[in-house]
């Protein structure tokens, strides 16, 4: 829950950034220069692009979540059987060995949905983000039944 009061922080934030931005892009377009239109037009481009990305992450945030609820749902989430230090951090020997396990499951059922989304939870105990984001993803398209990339 954290989490998600975290990230729905961070998202109103930005987005009350782009608003100011998207003002001041404006404001400069209106003055008519070139060089005060070429800056608002610039201005203007950042929001844009930050709006698309933080679309593309709350998709893909919601999309996670679907197919955890989903695992859920089966009983296939996967148990935390990690061991921690005494600051509650997972201990790398402990996150490797899962993560092993996952991926011998992960290789041995390659078109399973459920095998790619528990991968992705071991990558992440892992500390490793772009694989697991990457691991997620296939899980995503896997469940939507859409093609994914060797």
């Amino acid at each position: 829950m954290r989490a998600k009061i975290t990230y729905f922080i961070t998202a109103a934030v930005l987005v009350v950034y782009f608003v100011l931005a998207g003002s001041r892009g404006l404001m400069l377009i209106r003055q008519g220069t070139a060089l005060t239109v070429a800056f608002g037009v610039a201005v203007l481009i950042l929001p844009v692009i930050g709006i698309w990305f933080l679309w593309k992450n709350t998709q893909f945030v919601s999309r996670a979540n679907g197919l955890a609820a989903e695992l859920e749902a089966e009983g296939g989430l996967p148990v935390d059987e990690l061991a921690r230090d005494q600051y509650g951090r997972i201990l790398r020997d402990s996150a490797d060995e899962v993560f092993a396990r996952r991926k011998a499951e992960t290789e041995d059922a390659p078109d399973d949905w459920r095998s790619w989304f528990r991968l992705a939870v071991a990558y992440h105990d892992a500390r490793d983000t772009p694989r697991a984001r990457k691991a997620m993803q296939r899980a995503i398209a896997l469940h939507d039944g859409k093609p994914v990339r060797a």
